[in-house]
């Protein structure tokens, strides 16, 4: 392996590993929004403090935000990085694929989080 493609490869696993802590911290957000508030009949959210709202909503914004922007770079990386491979090794096409689409998958992760805080809030 080239060390181009060695240095986009670590390149996208920190990204990864951003995007991650990311979506942990709007997890723990939105476990705080719930923790304090609590559920109420039916599983809805007794309060409806419009501070609770807004940071329910601004949880929501940066998992969808920061998600979307990591995987654009995630995919900028591994898609370089992956043209460059197949330029070496046509062969190689259906892994490529493979590290483009989870790349693509941070995006995905950071929308599905964003809608479990929003059904809580």
């Amino acid at each position: 392996m080239s060390a181009v493609v060695q240095r986009r490869f670590r390149d996208f696993v920190k990204i990864s590993c951003f995007t991650l802590a990311t979506v942990i911290v709007a997890f723990i957000v939105a476990g705080g929004i719930y923790a304090v508030y609590g559920q109420g009949e039916g599983g809805v959210v007794k309060s409806t403090d419009p501070s609770v709202i807004r940071w329910g909503f601004l949880a929501a914004a940066i998992s969808v935000g920061v998600g979307s922007l990591a995987a654009g770079v995630a995919v900028a990386y591994v898609g370089a990085a992956a043209l460059g491979g197949l330029a070496e090794k046509p062969e190689l096409f259906g892994r490529a694929i493979i590290f483009v689409g989870l790349a693509e998958g941070i995006a995905i992760y950071g929308l599905v989080i964003a809608i479990f805080i929003l059904l809580r809030v």
